[in-house]
């Protein structure tokens, strides 16, 4: 079986990197990519001893499942130039482009088309990616489990209702860089007390993986956890009260309502 992508960015340099490199679950031989300058597909080709292709016939003609890893306002602009050269090759579509629904790619190529929709996260260039997955009606069971397969080699796939999809792309997408700038943050402020930038960062990411692992194994909620760590007239529970005083948790849902809305304007815009 084979894999085209179109586009060559960060994301889709990561699953194809997941694919080949991280996992060695696939022979970059089964894998054909493109972009629209041409240079970061063929780096990346070169990098999975994967097939470079100059056009997008090219990659749709080689393909038996066809990543579309562009922007969402480009999809508009190159499926329906696509769409004579997926309906002879017929492959499985599978979209990664935030905010566009599976109606939505729908409308831009022939009826009972089989698509999925995708919502992988930057950590999957590490292999730890949190993927929301989602298909239309026309996919069958065996080609769901080779999209999830697929994108397993990145992360974890969760199944995700399509009508939960935007929620999705805030706590499993966009919540990435929030956690990126809390840690920033953090490490700023040891930096300011004295302590090295490097080494506040290697303990603050520690500790929000320990942190993150204790929620998912340990079964137990968030404040409950909190309150094993404050003591009564502790430190720590002097740092929650500056936090919440500072509308940390306001700030947190403020910021989660900004990009669903940003998402759900995206799903609007044509």
């Amino acid at each position: 079986m084979n894999f085209g992508f179109i586009g060559a960015g960060n994301m889709v340099s990561a699953i194809v990197k997941g694919m080949t490199i991280g996992t060695k679950s696939y022979d970059g031989n089964c894998i054909y990519v493109t972009s629209k300058s041409g240079i970061t597909a063929e780096e990346l080709a070169k990098t999975c001893s994967a097939h470079f292709c100059k056009t997008a016939s090219e990659v749709v003609a080689a393909s038996d499942v066809l990543v579309l890893g562009v922007k969402p306002h480009v999809l508009a602009e190159i499926l329906p130039n696509m769409k004579a050269d997926i309906d002879k090759k017929k492959p499985l579509i599978i979209s990664i482009a935030a905010g566009k629904t599976l109606e939505y790619i729908g409308s831009l190529l022939s009826e009972r088309t089989p698509i999925v929709r995708v919502m992988p996260n930057i950590n999957g260039k590490i292999g730890a990616s949190t993927t929301g997955i989602c298909k239309n009606d026309f996919v069958t069971a065996e080609q769901f489990q080779i999209a999830k397969e697929m994108f397993s080699t990145i992360g974890t796939v969760i199944e995700i209702a399509e009508q939960q999809f935007s929620v999705f792309s805030v706590i499993g997408g966009a919540s990435v860089a929030f956690a990126y700038l809390y840690m920033d943050a953090l490490s700023r402020a040891a930096l300011k007390a004295g302590m090295t930038k490097k080494q506040a960062l290697e303990i603050t990411a520690e500790t929000v993986l320990g942190s993150a692992k204790m929620v998912l194994e340990s079964g137990e909620h968030p404040y409950a956890l909190i309150d094993q760590v404050c003591s009564p007239g502790g430190t720590t529970i002097e740092g929650i009260c500056s936090l919440q005083s500072n509308n940390f948790e306001s700030t947190i849902i403020s910021a989660f309502d900004a990009v669903l809305q940003k998402d759900k304007w995206i799903a609007r815009k044509k």
